[in-house]
């Protein structure tokens, strides 16, 4: 990707996927003519996490998105503004993040579920505990729960719960059931993640819900 970059003698900076909070703080900083994304990388919930980061920071508008293979000449044009051509001869910037070479593109997320409890939304100071890390609640019924964590999470993982108050805690066994891979402009990665509760006591959890739902939007 690197030799076909096109920049004759610009500048190249590539990244891995595992890498891209690290080009997204380079792309913001330098602002380069043009991003490529690896096509596999790009059908990634973190891909294209990159991707709207991009395309919703002004600053950034001149810059040109792509994505592009690593083993043919696929290529093509993520729509947005076009940028404004660079003059003849005037060194180019390239940011490139790459996929593994033996990447598959990730399968749709599923992200309907089933509401089978009303839902409420949760006090901002709120945490929940998955597996020991902390997690910040973002709302939750008695039979599952939307959670923001900088922690990975993955699709079909399995989870320890416990959420604390002073009316005690309260442990049980849940499932992730969707993810998505966030890069927010004013704070760090995060993970946003639906979570099926299995069997949790659903009169404690629902007492729990009141306790600490949003009384105003």
């Amino acid at each position: 990707m690197k030799q076909r970059s096109g920049t004759g003698n610009g500048e190249v900076l590539a990244f891995s996927d595992a890498e891209a909070h690290l080009a997204l703080e380079e792309i913001v900083k330098r602002r380069p003519d043009a991003v490529e994304l690896e096509r596999h990388f790009a059908a990634t919930p973190r891909g294209a996490a990159v991707i709207a980061r991009i395309k919703a920071d002004p600053a950034l508008a001149q810059s040109e998105l792509l994505v592009v293979s690593h083993d043919s000449d696929f290529a093509r044009v993520v729509p947005r503004d076009a940028p404004a051509a660079a003059p003849p001869g005037q060194k180019r910037t390239v940011a490139i993040l790459e996929a593994p070479a033996d990447a598959e593109p990730a399968a749709p997320l599923d992200q309907r579920g089933t509401r089978r409890a009303p839902r409420f939304k949760i006090a901002a100071d709120m945490n929940v505990l998955l597996d020991g890390s902390a997690a910040r609640l973002v709302d939750s019924s008695t039979a599952g729960a939307q959670v923001l964590s900088p922690t990975i999470l993955k699709p079909n993982q399995r989870v320890r719960v416990v959420l604390t108050d002073n009316h005690g805690a309260l442990r049980f066994n849940a499932a992730i059931v969707w993810v998505l891979f966030e890069i927010p402009s004013t704070r760090g990665p995060q993970y946003r993640a639906g979570v099926r509760f299995v069997d949790a006591d659903s009169n404690a959890v629902g007492a729990f819900c009141n306790r600490h739902k949003q009384t105003h939007s």
